[in-house]
């Protein structure tokens, strides 16, 4: 083979390493990791006992790290925070490469910790995927996807995985508050945390911060149902979850941090738009008393088709980069 030829062969393997390379996440460096079991409580006797309706708690810690911690909490799976619907990074690496301690909740009932102090029953419910599909504004009650969808529509494993990622999540106040007052001791464990949450997770992480001082900003992913002060904001029922009303002085603790809610696309054409609704309401409502709460609206920043679960859409790193900025302006980025 003529060397003018072996070169163009060279040259040309050289540049697909390099777009491998660029293709592939670098490796991370993980100071340390573990798990450890928080909150709960113990039933029976010295004889015959159980331990019952604690939290769980994996952790990671990179090198260097910043100084306050994102807690990660779902209310799907805690795989929609491992990665995308399509295999790829989710919120879990994509912020421990930015530098911060990555914490996956399960709370009391759910996942890793659902050994419950009191009976249950769980009933399967066929059409539970169909409601689902349109509950995370994949697209209509009839499957029909909808346009711009940021999910790997075309991939059939991607909508397997999604269906998988479900769970009874006990959506009543009793259960809202276990997990709430559960995850307050993670927190108080943990150190400075930023709550981030999904769906029914935000109202409990509202519990949290009025029970953990340590709670240093929340930013809740589509949030159905919220803590209200007592004798103040929306009467009766609040759509598919019930709010929390509490004390105002408890109340008040929600107005010391920072508060953004997020919300994706197509809220208008579902039963979301009553919860979206609902979050003015709340905004309103903390930054009357004081309080630093806001709403984001991705489309609004020019960021389209997310579904109720951005972070794990295939434009996750778009809405992690919000995140970011949210953590920035806050000065809770720092090392």
């Amino acid at each position: 083979m003529p060397v003018a030829h072996r070169m163009r062969g060279a040259l040309a393997l050289s540049l697909m390493a390099l777009l491998c390379a660029a293709a592939k996440p670098a490796p991370m460096l993980i100071d340390r990791q573990g798990s450890f079991t928080v909150g709960g409580t113990v039933i029976g006797d010295a004889a015959k006992s159980l331990h019952c309706d604690h939290g769980f708690v994996e952790y990671q810690i990179p090198a260097h790290p910043r100084k306050t911690a994102l807690f990660l909490w779902h209310s799907a799976s805690v795989q929609a925070w491992q990665q995308r619907w399509d295999g790829g990074e989710g919120y879990q690496s994509l912020f421990l490469r930015r530098g911060f301690p990555v914490y996956l909740w399960d709370g009391p009932r759910v996942g890793r910790a659902n050994w419950a102090c009191e009976p249950y029953n769980v009933t399967p419910r066929i059409g539970t995927d169909q409601m689902n599909f349109m509950a995370w504004r994949f697209g209509t009650a009839d499957g029909a996807w909808f346009p711009g969808v940021q999910f790997p529509k075309t991939d059939p494993q991607a909508l397997d995985q999604a269906m998988r990622a479900r769970y009874d999540e006990f959506d009543t106040t009793p259960n809202a508050l276990l997990q709430g007052g559960a995850a307050a001791k993670a927190i108080d464990r943990i150190g400075p945390s930023v709550l981030v949450t999904n769906s029914a997770g935000g109202l409990r992480a509202l519990v949290a911060a009025t029970k953990s001082d340590q709670v240093k900003a929340i930013v809740a992913y589509e949030t159905p149902a919220f803590v209200f002060p007592e004798g103040e904001g929306p009467k009766g029922s609040t759509g598919p979850i019930d709010s929390i009303r509490v004390p105002m002085a408890d109340f008040m603790k929600l107005t010391r941090i920072p508060i953004q809610i997020v919300w994706g696309d197509n809220t208008e054409k579902t039963f979301w738009r009553g919860s979206v609704a609902l979050t003015r309401q709340f905004v309103d409502l903390v930054n009357a008393h004081g309080g630093h709460a806001e709403i984001l609206m991705l489309p609004d920043v020019g960021i389209h088709g997310n579904t109720h679960i951005a972070f794990a859409d295939l434009n996750n790193v778009q809405v992690a980069d919000q995140l970011s900025l949210f953590l920035k302006k806050n000065k809770l980025d720092l090392r």
